[in-house]
């Protein structure tokens, strides 16, 4: 029997005003209501997703040392975090739990100084763009990931 994979997705700064804040950019869809589709989702295996919003860096950390070192994968939007936080960085190795960094809009694309990743030479995978199905493809690259390194 398998095990059910314990994912755990963080979200940072602003986040919490998706569908509000620059619809044009950011889409329509409350993060509730994007968080709710990750869990709807049919991933091909038995998950639980829990997720976890806070504009505060020091909560964000607290967090990932709290539940995300219970997890099997760690999927973070840090926000603005992504560009500056050398502490979320060093959360994320520190627990030592394969992690994918997502993005609602393509970074690349953007100004920039949104350009640059303090996470993504560490991260299984880094999803910039695809709106809401972000976190659906971080979370179905961090099965696969997770599955190839069982089966070896």
């Amino acid at each position: 029997m398998k095990k059910k994979l314990k994912v755990h997705i963080i979200n940072g700064p602003n986040l919490n005003l998706t569908g509000v804040r620059e619809p044009e950019m950011y889409g329509n869809k409350t993060l509730n209501s994007i968080m709710a589709l990750t869990q709807k989702y049919d991933y091909g295996t038995d998950v639980t997703i829990t997720h976890f919003q806070s504009n505060h860096e020091g909560a964000l950390i607290d967090e990932i040392q709290k539940n995300g070192i219970n997890s099997d994968l760690i999927i973070i939007n840090a926000g603005g975090y992504t560009h500056t936080s050398v502490s979320l960085r060093d959360a994320l190795l520190a627990v030592n739990v394969p992690f994918g960094e997502v993005h609602i809009t393509n970074i690349f694309a953007r100004e920039e100084f949104r350009h640059k990743s303090m996470f993504a030479d560490r991260a299984l995978c880094v999803i910039s763009g695809g709106g809401q199905t972000a976190y659906i493809l971080g979370i179905i690259a961090g099965i696969d990931y997770l599955n190839s390194r069982i089966l070896r």
